[in-house]
């Protein structure tokens, strides 16, 4: 069965820094591309970053130059280090993937983590 589990999140000044974890379990054959959302109280749910498996990478404006999305291949783990936060950046961050689990087939699957709570206090 495959899973996403999140780490990392946490309560923080404005202007401090945290780093949330994404892993990737089960039987995967590969990783197309790897990301963060995130969902702040009533709002929808909007990206931040997003990894590709061809290195591509995208950043929500509102985070460019803040955050920086990396990835380490051997653990099937996505890394989001969040720095100068701001109260604004408050939300639930989930964790989103789509996988190639059968390397027999192109069927592509989509899956989410639990969420982590990120809460930055001004």
């Amino acid at each position: 069965q495959v899973q996403l589990v999140e780490s990392g999140g946490g309560l923080v000044q404005a202007g401090g820094s945290l780093r949330l974890s994404c892993a990737a379990s089960g039987s995967i054959f590969s990783i197309n591309f790897m990301g963060w959302y995130r969902q702040a109280l009533g709002k929808q749910r909007e990206l931040v970053a997003v990894l590709t498996s061809g290195d591509s990478i995208k950043y929500a404006d509102s985070v460019k130059g803040r955050f920086t999305i990396s990835r380490d291949n051997a653990k099937n783990t996505v890394l989001l280090q969040m720095n100068s936060l701001q109260p604004e950046d408050t939300a639930v961050y989930y964790c989103n993937a789509q996988l190639v689990l059968d390397g027999t087939s192109s069927s592509t699957f989509q899956y989410w983590g639990q969420g982590t709570q990120v809460t930055v206090s001004s």
